[in-house]
């Protein structure tokens, strides 16, 4: 229905589709028909919807594009050239004609901090759309702290592109089901429903009603019958910005619209179209056949458009923040400070300290404590649990903190049973700017594995709270006992796992964790008593920040070497007081994050692991994948080999060789 747009809007929307054929074409791969038959949506989005300013594309109230179906990146890509974002990465035309090769800012998906503009690593199904519902709670939540009487400052919308696959992902309808829940009406779902899977058409495997199904969730859901009309699809997107509830607005589109044999067609899903169907496409649009061209009217029509546009909206905002900052300085500062990504001054001091204990704290009461403190000292620290906020203590009992339910705002989030979702929702708080962490048992990372992944390649802070940690969860079983799990957290690049020994660790490792901004934590918690140490003069527990520390010497030059984490550091204590009695000399080593320890200087690690003892005794409620790296070729490892079995802790710890006595005797062999 090309009839219903103007001359130059068809000249910027067919710019957007021809750039797109011609980088997968000149890339050999990628995924041309989406970004083809969806130009309309992005071009209309960006020049006329979203409140953008391309000059500025970290403004704090920018309303957000997120590009869910990632593998359609060339979409994206040729609309954020076209429309000229700048930042420090923008999308050249070189980039876009070294489209998928190695250094262009065009990667196969969209990457967050390689690309300016992109506002999330997407290229998981339905990972960009459980993210959005993060971002419109962020806004949600700045809107409730920082907008006063005639100070509107926050009012941020955001967009989501979705497809057939994001609609049949799990974690969409747990992030829909959530949004719908908590009535988020700055939010945004355009679904493609092209009814194209690289099988073949969706009816192979999804035949459900999606708009039942939304409008059951408590979505408003709208339909447009054409994705190339765009009158039709303006009015659906002023009636979203008019609704009370998140809106889906379903659009029926044709995949690779005008390539003349392939339009339609799962073949133009996943790899070019070739050059003879592309030539056929541009002479369908009545475009040069030159490749990569653009006509310079196109870039005047989205400077004209969403520059100008965009320019006047960041410049009222920052007229209005100035004046914001007169009545209100000390909230003023908190933005400021907050858009800098930095912490406020003093937060560390609210840490408390935790005095000696033979019975001690579980890590998860501990934790909570700490998480407690940090949030006194750090109003946008916001979180939750997957429905286990009692027993994870993630809660925030703070006497102003509040809970997010309908129609209200706090800092406290109920993400109900739905782990993935609540792992890309925080994601999404953490990308708006705030610090957010979410809250499950340790077994359960399984079900969120892909969103702390997302998370270390965006390198964001996101901070994963995983409490009962080991055998140690006693009577519910091998079922919700973690064996595997620190192993396969510690084999992601650029995640941080901490798992402290006692509450005094736990306060270190968390504000070791609120200091690292350029990738995510995750904290493992016991759900069973941990002695508080009472280190006298000896291992004081500020060197948990470093990753690794001495906790205890029986001896000014080590013979033996007791290695640990978490629950099991008190085992190898009683240990080497056995191995102290019997004149040994022994040095116990608390590493409650092996990679903050790792990027210790190698005089420091050398001063903790002396590269000349040799007799190494690894121990850990865990499988021990990887503890090589500590142990050498002569070393030993306590732990475990399979799952666990279901009884009282005490007795799974002795059952399986968890024992002061054991360790003792590996160490002596």
């Amino acid at each position: 229905m090309a009839c219903s747009m103007s001359p130059q809007e068809k000249q910027a929307i067919d710019a957007i589709r021809v750039l797109s054929m011609d980088a997968v074409q000149k890339a050999k791969s990628g995924h041309p028909g989406t970004a083809v038959a969806l130009a309309p949506v992005t071009y209309l989005l960006y020049n006329e919807v979203m409140d953008y300013n391309p000059a500025n594309p970290s403004w704090m109230n920018r309303d957000k594009f997120v590009l869910s179906i990632g593998h359609a990146s060339m979409l994206l890509y040729a609309t954020l050239h076209l429309a000229g974002v700048k930042g420090d990465k923008p999308v050249t035309m070189d980039d876009i004609k070294s489209f998928r090769q190695l250094d262009s800012r065009c990667a196969g998906h969209p990457e967050f901090g390689h690309t300016s503009g992109v506002e999330m690593t997407t290229g998981p199904l339905g990972a960009g759309a459980a993210t959005s519902v993060g971002m419109a709670l962020a806004s949600k939540w700045y809107a409730s702290r920082y907008n006063k009487p005639g100070f509107d400052l926050f009012s941020s919308r955001v967009y989501a592109l979705c497809g057939d696959g994001d609609m049949m992902e799990g974690i969409t309808s747990e992030a829909a089901s959530l949004a719908g829940h908590l009535g988020l009406s700055n939010l945004c779902w355009i679904y493609d429903s092209n009814k194209i899977t690289i099988e073949g058409d969706t009816a192979l495997a999804f035949s459900e009603s999606v708009k039942d199904r939304f409008a059951a969730y408590g979505w408003n859901v709208l339909e447009v019958g054409d994705a190339n009309d765009l009158p039709a699809m303006r009015r659906a997107l002023d009636a979203a910005r008019g609704a009370d509830r998140p809106t889906l607005i379903i659009v029926e589109s044709v995949i690779a619209y005008g390539a003349p044999t392939k339009a339609g067609k799962e073949s133009a899903h996943g790899a070019p179209l070739g050059e003879e169907e592309i030539l056929g496409a541009k002479k369908f649009y009545g475009y040069p056949e030159e490749p990569f061209f653009v006509d310079p009217q196109v870039y005047k029509t989205f400077a004209d458009g969403l520059g100008a546009r965009g320019a006047r909206a960041e410049s009222a905002w920052n007229a209005l923040f100035a004046s914001y900052r007169q009545a209100f300085p000390e909230l003023a500062a908190e933005i400021e400070t907050i858009a800098a990504g930095g912490l406020p001054e003093g937060w560390e001091e609210k840490v408390q300290a935790f005095p000696a204990d033979a019975k001690g704290l579980a890590s998860r009461s501990s934790g909570g404590k700490v998480l407690n403190d940090l949030a006194a000292g750090i109003p946008w620290l916001v979180g939750g649990s997957a429905d286990l906020a009692p027993s994870n203590n993630t809660w925030l009992k703070l006497p102003d903190a509040g809970e997010c339910l309908p129609g209200q705002i706090g800092r406290n989030i109920h993400f109900g049973i739905r782990e993935n979702a609540m792992a890309a929702i925080t994601n999404g708080l953490v990308l708006s700017g705030l610090r957010a962490f979410c809250g499950t048992f340790f077994v359960f990372c399984d079900y969120l594995r892909p969103m702390i992944r997302l998370a270390a390649l965006m390198k964001i802070p996101t901070l994963f709270v995983f409490t009962h940690d080991s055998i140690g969860v006693g009577e519910d079983g091998p079922t919700h006992q973690p064996v595997e799990h620190l192993a396969a957290l510690r084999a992601i690049p650029n995640v941080n796992v901490f798992r402290p020994a006692d509450a005094n660790e736990a306060a270190e490792c968390y504000k070791a964790a609120m200091k690292i901004t350029d990738g995510p934590s995750v904290m493992i918690l016991s759900r069973q008593n941990l002695p508080t140490i009472d280190r006298g003069t000896f291992g004081a527990a500020a060197g948990a920040g470093r990753g690794g520390y001495v906790v205890f010497d029986s001896g000014k030059t080590p013979e033996i070497l007791l290695i640990a984490t978490g629950s099991e550091v008190s085992l190898c204590l009683q240990a080497a007081e056995l191995l102290a009695a019997e004149g040994r000399a022994v040095r116990v080593v608390s590493i409650p994050c092996w990679e903050l320890f790792a990027a210790q200087s190698q005089q420091y690690r050398d001063s903790v692991l002396p590269p000349q003892v040799k007799k190494r005794v690894g121990v850990e409620a865990a499988v021990g994948f990887g503890w090589e790296r500590f142990l050498g070729g002569d070393g030993k490892f306590v732990g475990m080999s399979g799952f666990g079995a279901s009884a009282p802790a005490g007795v799974l710890m002795k059952h399986f060789g968890l024992s002061a006595e054991a360790i003792a005797a590996a160490a002596k062999n």
